[in-house]
């Protein structure tokens, strides 16, 4: 987890500019640095670091002593850069996993590298001999990147879009520039003029959320094999290969099927991959949460080292302001849920010393782990519903799943997204795929039905949203921020909403004190959010599970 930032073509002295750069300091606790770029004044590198892979060599922005007209600005992880390097007799002087892409680039061009990547990553990539600027982003959009692009060719390029504000350029002021998220599984390419601005070349997605990997895959499904082996054997490997890395590692553990199958993987594997300390495991949540108790049942059964946060009602509303700041959203779910991340992630940094965090996101929308799967229509249309919300995750869970860590230095890491992984439980059939006898995520469980990797009443367990198992029993945290927002935003404000804010318009009190907050930080940026998360194939307006009739708490 890193803090990339970049401007080309700035008519401001670069380093009046430079103050936005430091907006991200957060993201890289470890050490910062600011580099020109020679012959083009007015382009400027920055570079927040968190040092997990190539402690002594992996300042950036890299650059090699065999290609001195590359610089690269890189955010993430290349799983597989051992395996590019040895396939194409590339020569790592740095030792990183990022210098892969120089190399990759240097062999194949900006297209080729991006297809040849196994991992997350965000990328700048400059190449001053052939005068041109590369950005590219993996496929689910796990690592972030913000984009500015003027029409005179100005570009500007960061981590968080909160990098790109106050950069001054025609005297425009944030309200009127455009901040966009760049787009996950593409590429773009910008030719370099000599005065430092940039025209666009070429922009193209390398792989769709679906297809397999075009790269030589660490691990591979077997045809041989039953289905129930393969998902089992590349779940694995998608764990096995995330343990890189030089800092301490924990795991996320809420309780629910996921964090609960990746803290058991993480634990069987660490030891065999060489981790001597005990794998710490942490769990979140309100006085008498559904989640802790799961999580507690969990550590015991594969012997973590455990930790429980507790936060009250209190401690989660102050929290909210600095949760939106941080998130860059105002979707009520994302907020609602990245509240308990967020203090337990300033647990993690603040307590212990793992810095490196695995997690479970991305399981419920590839293998249809929402209730609300059990309503579909058809195997057809939870498919369909599965591919948009994976498309759109980026927007939602995998930003909380970033931005709640990353706010207090740590990383995080997502096996349910590996590239292999989903590509090959997406390939299945969607009959398979789909919720049965009112069972979401059948078919992950069944796969390790029977393995002893987990009790089998938490392999078995029903689905809690994050916001939701978190709570108290007795009083849900859902039902506090109804409480409290009642007294902050009066009849009259809602009935204006739709005139204050005609993007999104907020049609709840909770969703417009979280408006209020965003605009406050981010004004006139509301389409950042496309739209609402909510449940489909249902009327509620809440997006809470425990609005549906199919919920069920145990």
């Amino acid at each position: 987890m890193c803090g990339i930032w970049a401007i080309f073509g700035s008519d401001e002295d670069v380093f009046k500019q430079c103050a936005s750069a430091l907006r991200i300091g957060h993201r890289g606790p470890d050490c910062f640095r600011l580099e020109n770029i020679n012959h083009f004044k007015n382009c400027c590198f920055g570079f927040h670091r968190l040092a997990i892979v190539g402690d002594t060599y992996g300042m950036q922005p890299m650059r090699v002593h065999r290609y001195p007209h590359i610089w690269l600005c890189f955010n993430g992880e290349i799983y597989n850069y051992r395996r590019v390097t040895e396939q194409f007799g590339f020569n790592n002087e740095t030792g990183c996993d990022g210098e892969a892409i120089i190399s990759l680039y240097m062999h194949g061009g900006i297209e080729f590298t991006a297809k040849h990547l196994d991992g997350v990553f965000a990328f700048i990539l400059l190449d001053t001999q052939q005068k041109r600027v590369c950005l590219g982003r993996d496929t689910y959009g796990v690592r972030p990147m913000f984009r500015l692009l003027k029409d005179d060719g100005f570009l500007a390029v960061c981590s968080e879009a909160k990098g790109l504000m106050g950069l001054i350029h025609d005297d425009d002021d944030d309200n009127k520039v455009d901040i966009e998220p760049f787009p996950p599984g593409h590429f773009e390419a910008y030719d370099l003029s000599p005065n430092g601005k940039v025209t666009l070349r070429e922009r193209a997605r390398f792989h769709k959320i679906g297809d397999m990997p075009k790269y030589d895959a660490l691990v591979k499904p077997q045809e041989k094999e039953d289905i129930y082996t393969n998902i089992r054997v590349l779940l694995e490997g998608a764990v096995k290969k995330r343990l890189i890395g030089s800092r301490r590692i924990g795991c996320l553990l809420s309780g629910g099927l996921d964090s609960s199958l990746i803290s058991a993987l993480l634990l069987k594997h660490a030891k065999k991959s060489g981790i001597i300390y005990p794998v710490q495991t942490y769990a979140v949540g309100m006085e008498g949460s559904p989640d802790v108790e799961a999580a507690r049942t969990v550590a015991k059964y594969i012997g973590s080292e455990h930790h429980e946060v507790s936060f009250t009602p209190e401690e989660g509303i102050r929290a909210i302001e600095d949760v939106i700041y941080s998130l860059e959203s105002y979707d009520i779910i994302t907020v609602r849920a990245s509240v308990a991340m967020y203090l337990l992630c300033q647990y993690i940094r603040t307590k212990t010393d793992s810095v490196v965090i695995f997690s479970g996101e991305g399981s419920d929308e590839l293998a249809q782990g929402y209730i609300f799967f059990n309503k579909a229509p058809s195997a057809e249309e939870a498919d369909v519903e599965s591919r948009r919300l994976l498309e759109d995750l980026y927007l939602y869970d995998v930003l909380r799943a970033d931005r709640m860590p990353s706010a207090h230095g740590l990383e995080l890491r997502v096996p349910f997204l590996d590239h292999m992984f989903t590509g090959y439980y997406l390939s299945l059939p969607a009959e398979v795929r789909r919720a049965k006898d009112g069972i979401e995520k059948y078919t992950l469980r069944k796969a390790f039905d029977g393995t002893g990797l987990l009790p089998d009443e938490i392999l078995w367990r029903p689905k809690e949203g994050f916001s939701d198992g978190v709570s108290s029993v007795k009083k849900s945290w859902y039902e506090t921020l109804q409480e409290y927002v009642e007294e902050q935003i009066n009849d009259q404000m809602m009935e204006d909403a739709p005139n204050t804010f005609p993007f999104n318009p907020p049609r709840t009190k909770e969703a417009y004190y979280y408006r209020q907050i965003f605009e406050k930080h981010f004004p006139s940026k509301s389409k950042w959010i496309p739209y609402y998360w909510m449940q489909p194939w249902s009327k509620s307006e809440d997006p809470s599970a425990r609005t549906l009739k199919h919920y069920k708490h145990t």
